[in-house]
């Protein structure tokens, strides 16, 4: 996978204790690569990153991203080959109720941890993933590209915009003629899969209300989303840290990575394909009733990820929700054992399906 290019290599990862952080982790830990992980603290009860007792195979660092001084050591003292940035505070109702919190953690965080890159002396490539809610949304049918508009209506979505903006100046004042330090910059979706246990998110907030035998409220039933699983865009990212380490053509680059174009379903339709996996499933539609602004309709467009990179998701609509729901019901099956070899074992699968998709990342070529 990902030609073995991760083999030995120390990786550090900024939100690892998060849901698509814990994932990360768990796959580049497979892959053979030593893993630094950076959090403020675990994100929930229960946390994907200790149902999967990662603090048993990677490094565990707590620190606050906002304090400049902590990162810029720990980044002296690991000397990473690669850093992942996943860091954030990643909800949209959240940052109505604490913007200024909202917007430190995700434009200063990043700031920092690019300036902290200032300081390595070592051919390094960095991921810098930020939203594709940094894009402004004005809720058009078609998909937003690399090259439109960038803010947001909401202050999360105007923090994943200032994070953008600070990344471009880095990599045009600082790293443009800096031949080791290689920044690219990713977008994706609403990203599903087992391990997430965030509030206000769709479907923890289902699990935790059905494996109680209780109704959940929804909000929005008829916005679309364009759902994939969590380690469709992981593949993007590690493809992408790949291409980097190989070749400069890439850097500065942003890239979008989602689901094919027609896959946008209601959470409606994601709550019915949920059904099939898990018994007795109440909802209620509270949608009459007011709340703060959120998207009826966001869409990418990954053109650019497929023509560059030539990666293309592996998953359809049914899959990833078969996928997700099986990780939940295999937790609440065995809740007193670690979840990490079955959460390996759904990694194998998604490779061996990239593989009959041709995704070269999967080659073993």
């Amino acid at each position: 996978m990902f030609n073995n290019i991760f083999k030995d290599k120390t990786v550090l990862i900024t939100g690892h204790t998060g849901f698509k952080g814990s994932w990360l982790s768990v796959w580049l830990n497979s892959l053979g690569a030593k893993v630094v992980g950076v959090s403020i603290d675990l994100p929930s009860t229960p946390s994907n990153f200790s149902s999967l007792s990662m603090e048993n195979v990677m490094k565990d660092n707590r620190m606050d991203i906002v304090d400049l001084v902590s990162v810029k050591s720990l980044v002296k003292d690991c000397q990473p080959d690669f850093v992942f940035h996943l860091a954030a505070q990643a909800l949209v109702r959240p940052s109505y109720k604490d913007p200024i919190d909202t917007i430190k953690t995700n434009a200063i965080g990043t700031a920092n941890v690019l300036e902290a890159i200032r300081s390595l002396d070592k051919r390094v490539s960095v991921i810098m993933i930020t939203s594709d809610k940094a894009y402004d949304n004005v809720e058009w049918v078609w998909g937003y590209r690399e090259t439109d508009r960038l803010g947001g209506k909401d202050p999360y979505s105007a923090s994943k915009g200032m994070a953008e903006l600070a990344i471009n100046s880095y990599v045009k004042s600082f790293f443009n003629d800096d031949l080791d330090v290689r920044i690219g910059i990713v977008r994706a979706g609403n990203v599903i899969g087992g391990g997430d246990w965030a509030v206000d998110r769709i479907v923890p907030d289902c699990i935790r209300a059905w494996s109680l035998g209780e109704s959940v409220d929804i909000r929005s039933p008829h916005a679309t989303r364009p759902w994939q699983h969590v380690l469709e865009p992981l593949s993007g990212y590690l493809h992408l840290a790949q291409k980097l380490y190989d070749s400069r053509v890439y850097h500065g680059e942003a890239y979008n990575f989602g689901p094919p174009m027609h896959q946008d379903y209601s959470v409606g339709c994601l709550i019915n394909e949920m059904a099939k996996y898990w018994d007795r499933v109440k909802w209620n539609d509270v949608s009459s009733v007011n709340h703060v602004h959120e998207a009826g309709l966001l869409k990418l467009n990954c053109d650019k990820a497929l023509f560059d990179l030539n990666w293309q998701p592996v998953l359809d609509f049914e899959k990833t929700v078969k996928m997700t729901v099986e990780w939940y019901r295999q937790f609440y099956q065995n809740s007193n054992n670690s979840m990490y070899e079955y959460t390996v074992s759904q990694i194998r699968s998604y490779e061996a399906a990239a593989k009959l998709t041709n995704n070269p990342w999967a080659s073993n070529d």
